[in-house]
């Protein structure tokens, strides 16, 4: 059960439950959409349009985009900035799950409301998450640079380009892209909880005497929620992405066109002027796709891991 359960006939969760859960299962995700992600951040990252009709950039389509990446760079291309997406989903999914917990368990025990409603699950998913990201927003910025980057490399490793960054640009070189990204992350993570909350309410409870169909809910609710809040948030994630690639633009030359953005006023307008609203949705389509499978999953193993430590628990 995702948030505080009143009525839960088991031992309470404590933080350190959730928090390693949500850990195992942000590593065990993360280690299967990595190629998603990278092709999405390349079609966000574009400044052409993106179109497989009058193709003008270097990526037109998502099955395109996998073969230019795979002949020109080669299979783990497709895992570019692992470690610290790795270590960005390990420290996100431990800080967001153990504050999900603590924030539905206190709205339940210092308000009136009921910590199992949808709309407890929308304020407290969002809460959590902006947490989580202020907490890792440094991991999100060299994820994004990693994956960015083509051949040759500008970073060789992550102490090299953490050392690079920090003499560059600063301290908040690595915090590119933290306010757009405060502004979509709560109403993301919001909605994700909110309806996924809603789902599992809509398809009812398992069979009590199969593990499976719970898992299996856990997954389909997840990929759903992921792929209706992203749909509603997507703009917010591209803003972010170009954000956090400033100053990093020699790594982007052969890739195309590249911009320099002073704010996200200025990253808006640029947008909107030279690359129109379809701008604001380039890298859609594999963004849905990563969405469905990582929410999905992240839920599911969340699930999972919670509920393997509480049977350890109680067979001790």
């Amino acid at each position: 059960m995702v948030g505080y359960d009143p009525g839960s006939k088991g031992a309470a969760l404590a933080p350190e439950d959730a928090a390693l859960s949500g850990s195992a299962a942000g590593m065990v995700t993360r280690a299967l959409i990595s190629p998603l992600d990278v092709i999405k951040i390349r079609f966000q990252l574009q400044i052409e349009r993106v179109s497989s009709r009058n193709p003008e950039g270097k990526y037109w389509g998502l099955f395109q985009a996998s073969r230019c990446i795979l002949a020109e760079e080669g299979l783990p291309a497709f895992w570019k900035g692992h470690v610290p997406a790795q270590l960005l989903s390990v420290c996100f999914g431990a800080v967001q799950f153990a504050s999900f917990e603590f924030l539905t368990e206190m709205t339940h025990k210092s308000t009136a409301y009921d910590s199992q409603t949808a709309g407890v699950h929308f304020v407290c998913g969002g809460l959590a998450a902006c947490s989580a990201t202020v907490a890792c927003q440094p991991l999100d910025t060299l994820r994004t640079r990693f994956a960015a980057q083509g051949e040759p490399k500008v970073y060789g490793s992550l102490r090299h380009a953490v050392s690079t960054m920090y003499r560059t640009e600063g301290a908040l070189g690595f915090y590119r892209g933290l306010g757009p990204t405060l502004v979509a992350v709560f109403p993301y993570a919001g909605l994700q909880f909110f309806f996924y909350k809603v789902l599992k309410n809509l398809m009812g409870p398992p069979p009590k005497d199969s593990n499976v169909g719970g898992n299996l809910r856990s997954l389909v609710c997840g990929s759903c929620a992921g792929v209706i809040s992203k749909t509603m948030t997507y703009p917010f994630d591209l803003i972010k992405k170009r954000l956090q690639v400033g100053g990093f633009e020699e790594a982007r030359v052969h890739f195309g066109q590249v911009r320099k953005y002073g704010g996200f006023v200025d990253c808006v307008s640029q947008i909107a002027r030279e690359e129109g609203l379809r701008g604001f949705l380039k890298g859609l389509s594999p963004s849905l796709v990563k969405a469905a499978v990582s929410t999905g999953f992240t839920f599911f193993w969340y699930e999972f891991f919670l509920n393997a430590i509480q049977n350890l628990k109680g067979s001790q």
